[in-house]
């Protein structure tokens, strides 16, 4: 063995000794990843010195180092208001109905397209089941507005069935179905993606021994190409846990009103009442802290977890 190798530090030596001596064959490589890595620093880093907005008075004409230090003020008054842990429950109800529901829906899409055998059926159900994630989110909102109606088709579905005649958005006990099952419709072609080009790298062989074996179609899933999906389904189901606590603020203030604040009020947006419309940037930047300190927390935790479980994991 190498004794350079041995030597503490080496590892490092040698990467910066390997940059250098490939600098002329991978010169336009470095020089691509140079907008990359400086898009990160700019938007991504610097913007993290605002953090210390959380731990002040914070006053847009007094600036930065003018504001008045409070220290855990806001987050005291986050934790002992009325509204805390009403959102964090509406946060973590969405996120689980998500991941029990929303999760396993492009997995089960995919083995299912992976299943067809006519190229252009499989064509045309992809297309299909693709298309609602490129359509805005305002539209998407404005179409279950119109289908919650009163007289919307979705309305009109549930009376058959013997309900009351109502607007369904307006319905508490409503709001998270409806964003959940909604949620599901607009992504789960998309995020089946992954799972199909994952799926397209399976070994033909593996399949032709297991008829051989005398595995149906079912045992062949079972045995040959859900386990091809397992090392994807755990990374995607570590970083899904590291967004337990964040639900995006725009599809729920598009969708709920003063009747399903109790059940479809979450913490994203709350900050963006209570930070951006009444002017509190300490406060939401409080509260966004908290938010993104959980989200660390569960994600380090689902990374050891799996790693200790599976041998599976990020880092």
């Amino acid at each position: 063995m190498n004794a350079a190798a041995t030597r503490p530090g080496a590892r490092r030596q040698s990467w910066r000794t390997r940059v250098r001596k490939n600098y002329q064959r991978y010169s336009l490589v470095y020089w691509l990843c140079l907008p990359i890595l400086a898009y990160y620093i700019i938007f991504h880093y610097l913007p993290m010195f605002g953090i210390c907005i959380a731990f002040q008075d914070y006053r847009p004409a007094k600036g930065v180092f003018g504001s008045k230090w409070v220290g855990l003020k806001h987050f005291l008054s986050f934790f002992t208001s009325d509204y805390c842990w009403r959102l964090i429950r509406n946060t973590l109800l969405i996120n689980c109905y998500n991941l029990i529901f929303g999760f396993p829906a492009p997995i089960i899409l995919a083995l299912l397209i992976n299943e067809v055998k006519c190229a252009p059926f499989k064509k045309t159900v992809q297309t299909i089941s693709y298309m609602p994630h490129f359509v805005s989110m305002v539209v998407i909102c404005g179409l279950l507005v119109d289908f919650c109606a009163s007289t919307g088709i979705l309305t009109t579905i549930t009376t058959f069935f013997g309900f009351e005649r109502t607007n369904l958005l307006n319905s508490p006990k409503l709001f998270r179905t409806i964003y959940v099952a909604s949620d599901i419709w607009q992504q789960i072609g998309w995020g089946s993606i992954i799972y199909l080009a994952t799926l397209s790298t399976t070994d033909p062989n593996l399949y032709e021994a297991a008829v051989i074996d005398g595995a149906g179609r079912f045992q062949q899933v079972i045995h040959v190409t859900l386990p091809t999906l397992v090392p994807l389904i755990i990374l995607q189901l570590i970083m899904r846990m590291g967004q337990m606590m964040s639900v995006g603020y725009e599809k729920i203030i598009l969708l709920y009103n003063g009747l399903t604040y109790e059940t479809g009020d979450v913490i994203s947006s709350y900050v963006y009442r209570r930070g951006l419309q009444s002017g509190d940037f300490s406060f939401g930047t409080a509260v966004s802290l908290f938010n993104s300190f959980c989200n660390i927390i569960l994600l380090v935790a689902a990374n050891t977890l799996s790693r200790k479980l599976t041998n599976e994991s990020m880092w």
